[in-house]
């Protein structure tokens, strides 16, 4: 009986291509290291105040009118999408002694985005809802893949109970940050030079980031003729955008631009302090009556980040797919978002280059 193909991590494209691959008969198993599905997909509510709503602390948004793969699987899983709110006036805060400056855009200026009605993750459940309960195996941290001379791929994962297990497989799909491969997975025989190079010089999206949302019971900003935008050369948030569910409660959220060494000496209650500080320099007193304030700092994700994610990226990183060559060439397929060239650092990607797989695998199967 042949093995079946292995996944290597339960994100988006790692879960869409268990499901492309189910679609079509083809065995798999996904191995999951994190005790959740979703990847960097990560969506929470206030634990003690589920009534607000459900709030995005990683990816957000995808363009439908440019990003046709994700806007069909939305139609075809039938989940439920609201448009983001940009209506009113942006702020500009450029000095930290002066108001800031508010413009109202031309109409038509921002390209529209779209958000999940529950929360990214709500593509994420539908997803792995169209997988057999079984396929998907968390708590498995895959550290070793090996390759003997017959062909044969042996994977061996950690457990959370500490022990080790050996998986077989006839083809490994790596859905994980290309950085994460290199550093955290040892391959026998080792993988070619150059491919390692590639690896390693592909900065995970979003890896160096760091996220807080603020949460009020309204979105009293909206009332002063504000679409909650705001760019900052001030800071804490260097950008900041309408977090609101589709209705009642309000949201703001921002990005750091605090670097990331700098985050790890002032820690996350001083900066949730500043947060707020800036929040009510911008928006008024109103902003202090925070009903809750949610932060993730994915640079200290041990399966998102790696030191090389430090440093803050200056420009749009250059992606695509690391060319494979050798022994190694037919038995591991990478995807993920870093892996799509024209969608790289989109939901868009991440399921463009699960399908771009499963297409690779259905044509070496039948080669």
């Amino acid at each position: 009986m042949n093995n079946p193909i292995v996944i290597i991590g339960a994100g988006l494209s790692g879960l869409r291509a268990a499901s492309l691959l189910t679609e079509q008969g083809i065995e798999c198993r996904v191995l999951e290291a994190r005790d959740r599905v979703g990847g960097r997909v990560l969506t929470t509510s206030v634990s003690n105040r589920p009534d607000l709503g459900s709030f995005d602390l990683g990816p957000t948004w995808f363009w439908p009118q440019y990003e046709r793969t994700i806007a069909n699987l939305v139609k075809e899983l039938n989940l439920g999408t609201f448009d983001q709110y940009t209506q009113g006036a942006m702020l500009s805060e450029r000095y930290r002694n002066k108001p800031p400056e508010r413009y109202v855009l031309p109409e038509n200026s921002n390209v529209k985005s779209v958000r999940f009605m529950g929360g990214v993750q709500s593509l994420i459940d539908a997803v792995a809802n169209t997988l057999p309960s079984d396929i998907v195996e968390l708590e498995k941290r895959v550290t070793a893949i090996q390759l003997d001379e017959s062909g044969a791929i042996t994977l061996e994962a950690e457990l959370a109970s500490g022990k080790r297990e050996k998986v077989s497989a006839s083809a490994v799909i790596l859905a994980l940050p290309p950085r994460i491969v290199a550093n955290h997975i040892k391959f026998s025989p080792s993988l070619p030079k150059s491919l390692m190079n590639d690896l390693v010089n592909k900065p995970t999206w979003m890896a160096g980031q760091a996220k807080a949302v603020a949460i009020y019971d309204r979105p009293f900003w909206r009332e002063q003729g504000l679409s909650g935008f705001v760019s900052s050369w001030v800071g804490p948030l260097q950008e900041i955008h309408d977090a609101s569910p589709n209705t009642g409660s309000g949201a703001l959220f921002g990005f750091l631009g605090i670097p990331v060494r700098m985050r790890q000496e002032l820690g996350e209650d001083k900066i949730l302090n500043l947060v707020i500080d800036q929040l009510t320099r911008l928006f008024g007193p109103s902003a202090k009556d925070v009903s809750s304030i949610l932060y993730k700092d994915w640079a200290i994700d041990s399966e998102t980040a790696v030191d090389e994610d430090f440093n803050p990226l200056r420009d749009f990183p250059v992606y695509g797919e690391p060319r494979k060559e050798g022994v190694w060439e037919k038995k591991i397929i990478f995807v993920g978002t870093e892996t799509d060239s024209q969608f790289g650092g989109h939901l868009e990607g991440a399921l463009r280059s699960a399908e771009h797989a499963v297409s690779e695998i259905t044509k070496n199967r039948f080669s």
